[in-house]
């Protein structure tokens, strides 16, 4: 079994830089769509169906959807900082080790009804923003480096489709890899 196909199923995030009107809309609009697409793919799963993993020592759907709602949190934080701030440094957070916290065996409908409720207002926040909003930008101290919107916008996008289609692969495999 190809590790690397199943670790990133939609591939890695592309973007080009300098994004045209129509390709940050369709980003905005797959920002949208998420919390009813995962919603639906995992409504009729049991919990042990949510026990399973998207590839070998990967995450269960349970720690995918919760890490979603943890990770758009923190994005529409990063938004805020960069729209009302100089330059911020941004504060990141180990994922991984979040993953692992009690909150993680919640019912995943918290955290379903979380990224309905929060997408909703970022969404709405994303189609009021500027040209020169869309530029603005924040510093990642993991990175060393810089980030605009639009590209976090695009990284965004691409971090739902990436997590719908690690669920998607967990239920098609049935968490099983031989």
């Amino acid at each position: 079994m190809d590790l690397e196909k199943l670790r990133y199923p939609i591939g890695k995030l592309s973007y080009a830089g300098s994004p045209t009107i129509d390709q940050r809309n369709g980003w905005i609009q797959d920002i949208a769509e998420f919390p009813d697409q995962l919603r639906a793919a995992v409504k009729d799963l049991t919990q042990e169906q949510l026990q399973w993993h998207y590839r070998p020592e990967g995450w269960t759907i349970r720690q995918v959807v919760h890490h979603c709602a943890d990770s758009h949190l923190n994005a529409q934080l990063r938004f805020k900082l960069a729209l009302t701030e100089g330059l911020p440094t941004i504060k990141p957070y180990k994922e991984a080790l979040w993953a692992q916290l009690p909150d993680i065996e919640e019912d995943i409908n918290v955290s379903l009804d979380l990224l309905t409720a929060l997408h909703k207002k970022w969404v709405y926040l994303l189609e009021r923003l500027s040209e020169e909003d869309f530029s603005r930008q924040y510093i990642h101290p993991e990175h060393n480096k810089t980030f605009d919107l639009n590209f976090t916008v695009a990284m965004y996008s691409w971090h739902c489709r990436h997590h719908y289609a690690h669920v998607l692969q967990a239920i098609e495999h049935k968490g099983e890899f031989a």
